[in-house]
């Protein structure tokens, strides 16, 4: 078998061509998975998507072929991916939001790959600081999860067929829908996702996905280098979903100092200075809380806000 009839429908033409449905997007996956794909209809399919538009039904469906195939991932409460490149993002101290939800005893299972960005090796290499052990395998996940309350899985350690794909990238010397379809993977299904994307128009494919794929609850919004990863000093569209349903919120800002993301700072041991309490850093700390209680919000916390700003008071008792 081949995909030549999947890049067919893509590629017929002005006026001829169309997107793919839901299973002829999840078919198509699953031969490449499988390796019934040639490699350079493989690179056809995911440039004519890239050059057309991905559409909800195509991403739902390559996610779900994904999906079919993982080895057994445990069941955290709340699904964090991390698959920005990391050009534009500073210090990732979203790692500290995350750490902080896992103290309010939610269960976090963060995952990712950060491979091409000049400063991608600032997320894994931040986890240590953060308080937060990469495993190597789903096994171990699920045991860290369980003694720490979160933990972090490298891609590689449980999908090496998709991160294959991903590294496509740089062949490419363009991104593939791969890229959103790793961010909507909830490998352990999750009720609840949170979701950054660097490209706004991104925010509702992702959303309308998840809806797709019947996810209870997500929040995806443009993030810091494209993580979920709040300014505080900006107001921020969210978009997602609450009990299954569209929502959409726009949040105000949260602090009053003006600052830049990524502001030039790349010691990591600022993340465990500021968790510590050695570090005076208002607007980080805006940062953490700030991303936390939307983190928070997503998992139905009634006042996220003032839990997210409870759990950092208490945090090192």
């Amino acid at each position: 078998m081949s995909i030549a009839e999947f890049v067919r429908i893509l590629g017929r033409g002005p006026g001829r061509s169309r997107s793919l449905t839901f299973e002829e997007a999840q078919e198509a996956l699953l031969r490449v998975l499988r390796g019934e794909a040639a490699p350079e209809s493989v690179g056809a399919m995911l440039m004519l998507m890239r050059m057309k538009g991905e559409v909800p039904g195509e991403i739902a469906g390559f996610t779900a072929a994904l999906r079919a195939g993982l080895t057994a991932v445990p069941r955290p409460d709340l699904d964090w991916p991390s698959y920005a490149a990391g050009r534009t993002r500073g210090l990732p101290w979203f790692l500290l939001s995350a750490r902080l939800i896992a103290l309010g005893g939610h269960k976090v299972l963060m995952h990712g790959w950060n491979g091409l960005g000049e400063n991608g090796h600032l997320i894994r290499e931040g986890l240590p600081f953060a308080g937060i052990e990469s495993c190597d395998s789903p096994r171990a996940a699920r045991d860290t999860m369980e003694r720490a309350g979160i933990a972090y899985l490298p891609l590689e350690n449980f999908s090496p067929e998709l991160l294959r794909l991903l590294q496509l990238r740089a062949d490419f010397g363009l991104r593939s829908c791969l890229n959103t379809v790793a961010r909507m993977l909830n490998p352990g299904g999750a009720r609840a996702s949170v979701q950054g994307v660097f490209h706004p128009p991104y925010r509702e494919l992702q959303a309308d996905a998840s809806a797709l794929l019947g996810l209870p609850a997500m929040t995806v919004i443009k993030g810091g280098g494209g993580e979920f990863e709040r300014n505080p000093s900006k107001d921020i569209q969210a978009f997602g979903l609450r009990n299954g349903q569209s929502w959409e919120a726009l949040f105000p800002p949260a602090g009053e100092e003006a600052r830049r993301l990524n502001d030039g700072e790349t010691e990591l041991s600022r993340l465990s200075d500021l968790w510590h309490g050695r570090l005076d850093d208002p607007f980080a700390e805006a940062i953490v809380l700030s991303t936390a209680a939307l983190a928070l919000d997503t998992l139905g916390e009634v006042a996220p806000e003032e839990t997210a700003h409870r759990l950092w008071a208490h945090r090192l008792a």
